[in-house]
């Protein structure tokens, strides 16, 4: 007997094609668009905040490791032990097994992040004020007894190299010493010479046998460079009475063994422990924590406990502070410009996925509305798209982020300029960058992609429908939902502007203002989409007139477009807007450079003197004048410290710059650079220079003054002393700057009017190699220097944070044309079967292809032309009404400000970021309508003409 039936299950059977399987079997290109899509705004997104935090740890160690050696080692000093002591206990207290054992334990000390050099730590005992050398055999240029620093450093023979004689032993009571060859060569000592210093008490001097001769190893390194006395002697200068005497000053080496003699001299000796620190394990993140650990250690709880090492009187100084300081003010300034970039493209990008979202509910709406109006729920719907968008995304932003962690790496820690281990193994720690923030802006980016297409489905089949109705922009009539957030919107950039034009950008928590861009090129979108249907009015009654159907059809199609064209025109105006926001940033960092630059060198290269009044050689200018590049020269005599004789007999004394020039190559100069121009006339030659005037102080000279030498001389004829002659000089003109010094005073006259005509500087215009130039000078005169106005604007960008804000800013010009090009494309893509099916049509009545061609550019071209004139408008509208609340100084200039060329850094619209991204919109939405025609006339029509197709 056969078995019974088994019961068929409650449950459904499972569907032999899953949803998501067929899917993106079914649209493959669809997906990897998708996908690719994805992939590029997740691997920006992601290797942002890594490029940020990479080039501001390479910035802070940058500003350290080339800051001078006396401005970032870690000084800690201390008096000796005290006069209360046994002579036996003070000098057991200096004793070098004693002073290394304080020196580890100060290193232990030093707070993290702080870790420093054990090779390049130095402690050891020195004078505080120098001594006099009393022999009467020292070198006494003008009289003036040598003046000697003793230091007793440690490890002096790792560090320098014995050249001859001895290294120096000696005790307490009969010290030696070694001095460099620098030290011997100016003082006049050998191996075997004793010098002798005062001593504290008693009247008969300290001897100090010099035992050798040594040569420092590296200069450079911050053993010697801290304090450049050790090797290198000063000739110094005194005032004595009225005159101005001269000196040496050098430093004798004094074994460590000796140093408790030191105890004896005048020189008010101290305990010194001096630390390098290491750079190579910083970051960016670590700056609080790095300035936290500096006030610790020079007035905090690490300071007392040094203290407890070192004794009482125990004080840390340093530089290094005020080096971490200037690196978080650029930062500070420069973040929130970078914010208002990254604000503008991650706003683009987001428009393009909700465009990517709408184009695929778009492409699959029949199929959606049969669905739904089938019995299908919202939820199901949602799901069953957010599980194909999830099969595409995921996989995407996972990739994204790899290759965002792959490519944009940790900074390699730079190796020490010393090559020691112990920096090296310091460097070799550095910590690498959190994958925190770039996991979540990759998140974010996956969560806005998975959740356009089913929300946008959602809302648009919220309620079952046969067929779409029209949703012309002509026709649409704005819901009152609409209005209100037009207006939010409105209230928030108003609220956002205002807020940047009162504080700036200073405060980096304030993101509204950061977005300030964004906004106004938001509401900017909202009211051309609200204008949109204005111009299509005004321009269809002539275009009606006209011969031809093209024209009229073009117009009427292009006011049926969807009222879902907000977004195109959204995300091209706010990449527009970034473009010229941020084309305008670098043009005005650029600007101010070039304006630093040639107020620094006066043109294109400058040759002088290291020496003031250095007359330039028989010849140079002919030679100079024969350099490849060289277009223009302009000869001048400069000499300073000129003493300018007052009309008010209570003026305080006053000195300027006598400047002397060629007028006709020195005002071509001044009119070429916009530096202070003026006719040549006005300096005409009066016929009296040259040696043979020398008697005549009558003559009357024009010149071209600075307003406070112009106010100082008066209206009158002055006379003026000087070593180019003695003359008076009337002013005739007023100028701020001038090329030969454009930052300080000066007084402009005619060179040949001189008594002493030699022109000591050449202003070169042309040359921007400076190789060649530099050879053709060196071969008439090694004195001379030569300027280059290249290389001095070089010179502003070396620090890292500003080349990566720069290059963020050319990423998010690149990455904004990038998607204004997508966005382009998806609009196109969006209405491409219902062009395509028109023009199917529309070629049965007759219509060419060429006419064809011409329908589709002319019908794409009004939105374009709408988008490239709003993108236009917004930006130049937004860079003046923000520039008032950003300053580019520090993005063009990383300097302390104090150091940094007195040259404003304004905010102003740059005409090409304005003009060529438009343009480029404009074209690139004509040649893809127009490549769209040609595809389609390639293609036969029977598919767009088959019966029973949706119109």
């Amino acid at each position: 007997m056969p078995p019974p039936p088994r019961p068929r299950s409650e449950k459904p059977a499972r569907a032999a094609a899953p949803w998501v399987r067929t899917r993106l079997r079914t649209a493959p290109w669809a997906s990897a668009f998708l996908a690719l899509l994805v992939l590029v705004t997740a691997y920006l997104a992601a290797a942002l905040p890594r490029a940020v935090d990479a080039y501001e740890t390479q910035s802070l160690r940058h500003d350290i490791r080339t800051a001078a050696a006396r401005n970032s080692v870690l000084e800690l000093t201390a008096s000796p032990p005290g006069p209360e002591l046994d002579p036996a206990e003070r000098e057991a207290g200096l004793a070098p097994a004693v002073l290394r054992e304080q020196r580890d334990k100060v290193r232990a000390l030093v707070p993290e992040p702080l870790r420093t050099d054990p090779e390049q730590s130095v402690q050891g005992v020195r004078t505080v004020k120098r001594v006099n050398g009393l022999d009467p055999w020292l070198p006494r240029p003008d009289g003036l007894q040598p003046e000697f620093v003793l230091s007793a450093p440690s490890d002096l023979t790792g560090h320098a190299t014995l050249r001859k004689g001895r290294l120096p032993a000696g005790t307490a009571r009969a010290p030696e010493a070694v001095v460099t060859a620098k030290t011997a060569a100016s003082l006049r000592l050998k191996p075997g010479s004793v010098v002798h210093v005062p001593s504290r008490g008693i009247a008969e001097p300290i001897s100090v046998t010099v035992t050798g001769i040594v040569e420092p190893r590296g200069p450079g390194s911050p053993y010697w460079a801290v304090e450049p006395l050790l090797h290198t002697p000063a000739f110094a200068s005194r005032q004595v009475g009225l005159e101005v005497k001269h000196y040496w000053q050098a430093t004798l080496l004094v074994s460590p063994a000796s140093a408790p003699g030191l105890l004896a001299t005048t020189g008010e000796p101290e305990v010194f422990v001096r630390l390098m620190p290491t750079y190579g394990h910083l970051t960016g993140r670590d700056t609080d924590r790095l300035a936290a650990a500096l006030d610790s250690a020079a007035a905090g709880p690490a300071l007392v406990r040094m203290r407890q090492v070192v004794g009482p009187t125990g004080a840390l100084t340093t530089e290094l502070d005020t080096i971490v300081d200037s690196y978080r003010a650029t930062r500070d300034a420069i973040n929130p410009v970078v914010a208002v970039a990254v604000f503008g493209i991650g706003a683009v990008a987001a428009v393009v996925l909700a465009m990517t979202g709408g184009l695929f509910v778009t492409r699959r709406d029949g199929e959606l509305a049969l669905i739904r109006s089938r019995g299908a729920s919202l939820t199901g719907i949602g799901l069953r798209l957010l599980g194909e968008t999830s099969a595409v995304v995921l996989p995407a932003t996972a990739l994204a982020l790899w290759l965002a962690v792959t490519t944009v790496r940790a900074p390699v820690a730079d190796a020490p300029a010393t090559g020691s281990a112990g920096a090296a193994g310091a460097t070799a720690g550095a910590a690498g960058i959190p994958l925190l923030p770039s996991l979540l802006a990759a998140s974010a980016v996956a969560l806005l992609a998975l959740l356009v297409l089913p929300l946008r489905a959602v809302v648009r089949h919220r309620r079952p429908r046969l067929h779409g109705g029209r949703d012309d922009l002509v026709t649409a009539r704005p819901s009152a939902r609409r209005t209100v957030i037009e207006l939010t919107l409105l209230v928030l950039a108003v609220g956002a502007v205002t807020s940047l034009r009162l504080r700036g950008t200073g405060d980096s928590a304030d993101l509204l203002v950061s977005a300030a861009p964004v906004l106004v090129g938001l509401i900017a979108a909202t009211l051309l989409i609200r204008i949109y249907p204005v111009p299509l009015r005004w321009l269809g009654r002539p275009v009606r007139r006209l011969r031809g159907a093209v024209g009229p059809l073009a117009l009427a199609r292009a006011g049926r477009s969807s009222a879902t064209g907000t977004l195109p025109l959204l995300a091209l105006v706010l990449a527009l807007t970034t473009a010229a926001f941020g084309g305008s940033v670098l043009a005005g960092v650029a600007e101010a450079r070039d304006r630093a630059a040639l107020l620094a060198i006066g043109a294109d290269a400058r040759i002088d003197g290291s020496v003031a009044w250095t007359p330039l050689p028989a010849g140079l200018t002919a030679s100079v004048r024969g350099t490849a590049g060289v277009r223009d020269l302009a000869p001048v005599q400069i000499e300073y410290g000129v003493s300018l004789p007052s009309a008010r007999a209570a003026d305080e004394p006053m000195t300027t710059l006598l400047v002397g020039v060629e007028p006709d190559s020195y005002t071509r100069l001044a009119d070429r650079t916009g530096t202070g121009a003026f006719p040549a006339g006005l300096l005409a030659s009066t016929g009296k220079g040259g040696p043979d005037t020398a008697a005549d102080r009558q003559r009357v000279l024009p010149a071209v003054a600075s307003p406070s030498v112009a106010a100082r001389l008066g209206d009158a004829p002055q006379e003026i002393v000087s070593a180019a002659g003695v003359f008076r000089v009337k002013v005739v003109a007023v100028r701020s700057v001038t090329p030969a010094m454009p930052d300080t005073d000066f007084l402009l006259v005619n060179t040949a009017d001189l008594t002493r005509p030699a022109p000591t500087t050449l202003l070169v215009t042309g040359p921007r190699d400076g190789a060649a130039l530099r050879a053709t000078v060196k071969a008439k005169s090694g004195a001379l220097l030569v300027s280059m106005r290249t290389e001095e604007r070089a010179g502003f960008t070396d620090s890292p944070i500003q080349s990566g804000a720069e290059r963020i800013y050319l990423g998010a010009i690149g990455a904004g044309a990038g998607f204004a090009v997508v966005a382009v494309l998806l609009s196109l893509m969006q209405s491409a079967p219902e062009r395509t099916t028109l023009l199917a049509r529309l070629r049965t009545m007759g219509l060419t292809r060429k006419q064809g061609r011409r329908l589709l550019g002319l019908e794409a071209v009004p939105q374009a032309v709408l988008a490239a004139l709003g993108g236009m408008l917004v930006g130049w509208a937004t860079v003046p009404l923000l520039a008032p609340g950003i300053d580019l100084f520090r993005l063009a200039f990383a300097r302390a400000p104090g150091a940094a060329p007195a040259v404003a850094a304004p905010l102003r619209a740059d005409p090409w970021s304005l003009a060529v991204p438009a343009l480029a919109v404009v074209l690139l939405t004509g040649a893809a309508a127009a490549g769209q025609a040609w595809w389609a006339g390639r293609k036969g029509s029977i598919k767009e003409l088959r019966a029973g197709d949706a119109r």
